[in-house]
């Protein structure tokens, strides 16, 4: 499976440490199978922190997923389950972490702070939530956590 990742920046080394923490499913690489919204990606980035718009390509082993070798959670579309998991990974106050090495799902759209807000203060329930932060676009994310996780992807 080809995936990608839009950035402002080439590099050749995954560095896991260099990936901002408080992301939808943790401090992690994301990936996408979506061409375009990688691009739309790079451009953002580019346009904010300057570098030119990189789109990178790798090869996901994505056999490996029912191989039982790696901890995978994929949420196949907007539930209260994903919508709990993205709070709790976004929350600073909770310090959250999770067991999963790869973490497959739909990116919460532009409004996440606002509404966790509102979900943290009981304005929102949790249903509503997850309503609310189904992205109206087509997109996906993969998340890789951890060293054993990108052994199955290569860049290309």
């Amino acid at each position: 499976m080809i995936l990608y990742h839009g950035t402002y920046t080439d590099f050749q080394e995954i560095r896991l440490d260099k990936c901002l923490p408080y992301k939808d499913f943790g401090q992690g690489f994301y990936l996408t199978d979506i061409f375009e919204q990688a691009n739309a990606l790079a451009q953002k980035k580019s346009r904010i922190y300057g570098g030119s718009p990189i789109i990178q390509k790798y090869e996901f082993k994505q056999e490996v997923m029912t191989t039982g070798e790696l901890n995978v959670l994929n949420f196949e579309r907007p539930t209260k389950e994903w919508a709990e998991f993205i709070y709790k990974n976004r929350n600073r106050h909770t310090h959250f972490s999770h067991e999963y090495d790869i973490v497959i799902g739909p990116i919460a759209d532009d409004g996440v702070a606002y509404l966790l807000d509102r979900f943290e203060e009981g304005t929102i329930t949790l249903d509503e939530l997850a309503e609310e932060l189904e992205y109206k676009r087509l997109n996906s994310q993969y998340y890789f956590g951890n060293a054993k996780a990108l052994k199955f992807i290569t860049r290309i």
